[in-house]
């Protein structure tokens, strides 16, 4: 005997309305991570180089992070968000294109932060080398 399947409808997904949020950029030397999130650090949505389609070597170009942060600004902006605080980590080339594509993307920033993180003390320097 067969069994017969009720159609089950989905939830519809629920889109709400952000018009502020907040913008981490993690520039790495390898790749360049953005997540996007609302005054509370919810995240909204997120890119990455890998995402973007850029593999290899490719993920750490500058372009490869002007793809990235312009893909994140288009999914916050189907959120209608329009205004930004951006938080900027790491040493990598997605530093300076951020500011680059927010301005083009007619995003408001209201403050940018460096988040990267400083060593204290760091680690024990190597042994001094003999000149012979």
């Amino acid at each position: 005997m067969a069994q017969v399947r009720k159609n089950t409808k989905q939830p519809k997904k629920v889109t709400k309305a952000v018009a502020k949020g907040r913008m981490y950029v993690t520039a790495t030397f390898n790749s360049t991570l953005v997540s996007i999130t609302d005054e509370n650090g919810n995240v909204i949505c997120w890119s990455s180089a890998g995402e973007a389609g850029f593999s290899g070597s490719r993920k750490s170009t500058p372009y490869a992070a002007t793809i990235t942060v312009e893909n994140a600004v288009n999914k916050a902006k189907s959120f209608g968000m329009n205004t930004m605080d951006i938080f900027i980590k790491g040493p990598g080339p997605g530093r300076d294109v951020t500011l680059r594509v927010l301005r083009a993307q007619g995003i408001r920033v209201n403050m940018i932060a460096d988040m990267t993180p400083d060593p204290h003390n760091g680690t024990r320097p190597r042994k001094a080398k003999h000149n012979k």
